[in-house]
């Protein structure tokens, strides 16, 4: 699928009898990240996808803004003829609790989600892989990639050095700059984009998965999500912390442990 427009996988996917299954990654990490994952659910019997950001699919000439893309995978979502189950990691995790916030998914799996507003804010080592995008927001509209070093700390630490150099070769890509600033602002700024209505009474099953060793996105901004959550909306919310696991998760050593975790959830409700 590898080819695939995302008109054709949302023609695909409502072409099927299988429940559908959206993957949303996030910052510096490519949209094939999940190629592993949507092989696992789709022999699981899931018709899942990982859409492109709108700047990868080459179809937004602006950078995107938190808004801006909880609006496209709202729009994508929408296009389905099923509610689909939403798996998201980092950035994607708040993508995904944002459309939980709306409604639209029929589960939904928020995977070291970073603060929204309301939730405890970003500690200083949350954002030290975002320094380079933070010292430059003069220059915010620009694309910027993590170092090895960088890389090393923010989602590899909890891997072998060699394995998150070969995951910094395979799956780092150059990210956004104007989603960091806007979650460093989140909490002083009372018109912020990071924002999830945690009130919502068709939010629907939620699963929030912290790594035990995540630098990127420490376990207090994911438990903090998950408590609120938990006192505010209707249905299921359920919080797992891995062990030995860092903010590559989704990508590194034990990756199928995480993915079952997320689809033994899924399957409950799809």
């Amino acid at each position: 699928m590898a080819t695939e427009t995302m008109e054709e996988a949302i023609e695909r996917t409502n072409a099927s009898a299988k429940p559908p299954v959206i993957f949303i990654h996030g910052l510096w990490l490519k949209p094939n990240s999940w190629d592993r994952w949507v092989e696992m659910f789709a022999a699981a019997g899931y018709a899942a996808f990982a859409p492109c950001w709108p700047a990868e699919a080459g179809g937004a000439a602006a950078p995107e803004t938190i808004g801006e893309l909880v609006a496209h995978f709202t729009g994508i979502a929408e296009a389905l003829n099923r509610r689909p189950a939403v798996v998201g990691h980092s950035f994607g995790g708040l993508i995904a609790q944002a459309l939980a916030g709306q409604g639209l998914p029929a589960a939904t799996v928020a995977i070291d989600p970073p603060p929204f507003r309301s939730v405890v804010p970003p500690s200083v080592s949350a954002l030290r892989p975002a320094w380079p995008v933070l010292e430059k927001a003069a220059i915010a509209h620009r694309k910027v990639s993590l170092t090895q070093q960088q890389f090393r700390h923010g989602f590899g630490n909890a891997v072998p050095r060699p394995e998150s150099e070969a995951l910094y070769n395979t799956d780092q890509t150059p990210a956004p700059s104007r989603p960091i600033l806007q979650a460093a602002a989140a909490h002083p700024s009372p018109s912020a984009e990071v924002r999830v209505d945690t009130k919502a009474a068709r939010g629907g099953p939620l699963l929030v998965i912290s790594g035990e060793r995540d630098n990127s996105v420490p376990r207090s901004a994911p438990r903090a999500a998950d408590e609120q959550q938990k006192s505010n909306r209707q249905g299921i919310t359920e919080f797992v912390q891995l062990a030995v696991r860092g903010h590559s998760l989704t990508v590194g050593t034990g990756w199928q442990e995480v993915a079952q975790t997320a689809l033994t959830f899924v399957g409950r409700f799809l």
